[in-house]
């Protein structure tokens, strides 16, 4: 068979970002799924996005990455969360078609240069003196090449759970391998269980929508691509509706608990703790009367709609009870029942900072093979693991982002210092800078980047320029727009609860006012502000001093970032480390001082023990 020099392992949303970036980086890439009319399936939720997830999918898309653009072409609903809050929590959220999304993709890939896509199934890498040349494919044949990265999702040993009823296969029992797990732990790699689930799936026309919540989508014009220009007007989007369970619901879960795969012990793996199975919710929050439970349209192909908040793996009979004492859900009919899959990961405290992997040169894994929950999340690692395995290949420096220049940098260096025992879902708490990583300036914290390693166009980089020019244009102009006290603009400020002007002022000063923006300064301004810009420049002004003290915070730690730690560094022979910290570091090995200092069980003064060692050897030598 003809060889690549990237193989990509799986079709999911980290093997589409890793495959495509590699391709159009005119690497010779092949792409193996075990159905191309699987790839890129949404076999879980309808939507993209929401609190972190939806940052990351605009960072995936300021480096050069491809799920935003689909998701923007293919949404059928576009929604920004958290608008009453700070823009550091802010976010977009979509519901996507999930048939329109496939086709999108699948057509992408299939059309891409540089790119070919194989329909099979790999059991087996070839690894030779502790470095990967290639795979096997289920038949035997073998595929070679300098790179692969396994973006396998849930598909290794997976298994579909039903109350005690075990199947094997992953999501809608496709095809699944267990040679595979067996290939990885023969490597040298550690594997573990993980389990998560899925709800029902019922019939749009058996719902009675007058008992349930309309929620709507937001009117303005929002999207996750820097490129995209035009999207389905409001009016034509569909939305979702809020139901709640009840006490009723309730009781029949928690009489039926020992029917749950979860808990009549046929899980081994353990569930994600922020998407948990209805059973989990009761258990862990008794003390809640109801739970919030969305319905989500699926596809304007589908007649189904997805039951967010209701994933369940209990006996199907009592799934149709419970579901059926929701209000407006009683005369449902449903047409897939929800299940829990079980599946095996690696350890990723095995995957150094670029996702390649410690144990075997030149393999790289991506996405939920990582231990990670989420299409966001393993979009943003297939990408990291692609734009590494180019680099590796082209002889330039490793690319890793960093805490306070992404949220895909702190998703990856939370896995890879501190583990993950459990699904890993990014959230907005988990970065300490998200100030500095919102959904508005994705571009700005990335797009030099993209640019140095030559991943995005030249006109989507012109076009950045001059959205940069245009908001250091508009915030010249609010500082050279005066008010005299007897200016017109006292009745905007009187329209919102300010007094009168007692001192001249710029449009600027006005601007760090809550209730002031540049959309109502602008019929006071000579010039006009773009909206969009207008929006940006909102933010950087109310918010410069916020963002000023992060920055200084974030600097700090990336002094420690940029110190380094030798890789021949034995921690057994320095003395005075504690003997959790001596552990941890061996079994970690942080590549830096501020990686280290982030790992658990690793005290200030283990690090300060390093700063000394470090000393020393700098002395030395020179």
């Amino acid at each position: 068979m003809e060889n690549y020099e990237i193989i990509v392992v799986g079709g999911g949303h980290a093997g589409i970002e890793a495959a495509l970036i590699s391709a159009r980086s005119n690497i010779k890439t092949a792409l193996i799924s075990l159905s191309i009319e699987n790839i890129a399936k949404l076999p879980c939720n309808p939507s993209l996005g929401g609190p972190a997830k939806g940052v990351v999918i605009r960072e995936v898309d300021a480096l050069g990455g491809q799920m935003g653009i689909t998701a923007d072409k293919t949404a059928i609903q576009f929604k920004i969360l958290n608008t009453n809050k700070g823009p550091g929590v802010r976010a977009l959220r979509i519901q996507s078609d999930k048939i329109a999304y496939q086709k999108y993709m699948q057509k992408v890939l299939l059309n891409q240069e540089n790119l070919t896509v194989i329909e099979n199934m790999v059991t087996e890498l070839i690894v030779e003196d502790n470095k990967v040349k290639g795979v096997v494919f289920d038949d035997g044949t073998k595929l070679y090449s300098k790179i692969v990265i396994l973006t396998t999702g849930t598909y290794m040993k997976a298994v579909n759970m039903i109350s005690d009823e075990v199947t094997v296969g992953g999501p809608d029992l496709e095809p699944t391998t267990s040679k595979l797990s067996d290939s990885l732990e023969k490597a040298g790699l550690k594997l573990f269980r993980l389990k998560t689930g899925t709800p029902a799936r019922i019939y749009r026309d058996s719902i009675d929508f007058s008992k349930l919540e309309c929620q709507p989508g937001t009117e303005d014009f929002v999207c996750f691509s820097y490129q995209t220009k035009e999207i389905l007007p409001f009016e034509e989007q569909v939305p979702c509706y809020l139901t709640h369970t009840n006490e009723k619901t309730h009781k029949i879960i928690l009489d039926n608990l020992d029917k749950s795969s979860m808990y009549s012990g046929v899980v081994k793996g353990v569930g994600p703790r922020y998407c948990p199975s209805i059973e989990d919710k009761l258990v862990r929050f008794k003390d809640k009367p109801r739970h919030q439970l969305f319905i989500e349209p699926e596809s304007l192909s589908l007649d189904t709609v997805y039951m967010q908040g209701f994933s369940s793996s209990l006996p199907k009979d009592v799934q149709e009870k419970m579901i059926k004492t929701v209000p407006g859900l009683e005369n449902i009919r449903i047409k897939s029942y929800g299940y829990a899959i079980e599946y095996d990961a690696i350890d990723p405290l095995q995957v150094k900072p670029t996702l390649e992997s410690k144990i075997i040169e030149n393999l790289y894994t991506a996405g939920q093979i990582n231990g990670t929950s989420g299409y966001e999340e393993a979009a943003g690692q297939g990408l990291v693991a692609g734009i590494n395995a180019i680099n590796k290949l082209t002889g330039k420096p490793d690319f890793i982002l960093k805490r306070d220049e992404a949220y895909i940098g702190v998703m990856i260096d939370d896995l890879v210092t501190k583990g993950t025992k459990e699904p890993y879902r990014l959230l907005t708490s988990r970065a300490e800078f998200r100030l500095l990583l919102r959904h508005d300036n994705a571009d700005q914290r990335l797009i030099e980047k993209a640019r140095e390693f030559n991943l995005i166009k030249d006109e989507v980089y012109q076009a950045y320029k001059e959205k940069m020019k245009k908001i250091k244009e508009g915030k010249k102009l609010l500082k050279e727009t005066k008010f005299s006290i007897n200016s017109d603009v006292n009745e905007l400020l009187e329209s919102v609860g300010y007094e009168r002007l007692s001192d001249g002022t710029n449009a600027l000063e006005l601007l760090r006012r809550p209730h002031i923006t540049c959309a109502n300064l602008q019929p006071y301004l000579p010039k006009e502000i773009e909206e969009e810009i207008g929006k940006q420049i909102d933010i950087e002004i109310k918010y410069e001093g916020y963002i000023k003290k992060a920055k200084k915070e974030a600097n700090k730690l990336l002094a420690m970032d940029n110190v380094k730690l030798p890789e021949d560094l034995d921690y057994n022979e320095i003395s005075n480390l504690s003997l959790e910290g001596r552990q941890k570091l061996s079994k970690i090995r942080p590549i830096t001082i501020g990686q280290a200092s982030r790992i658990s069980g690793v005290d200030p003064s283990d690090i300060a023990i390093l700063a000394m060692v470090l000393e020393q050897r700098y002395r030395k030598g020179s």
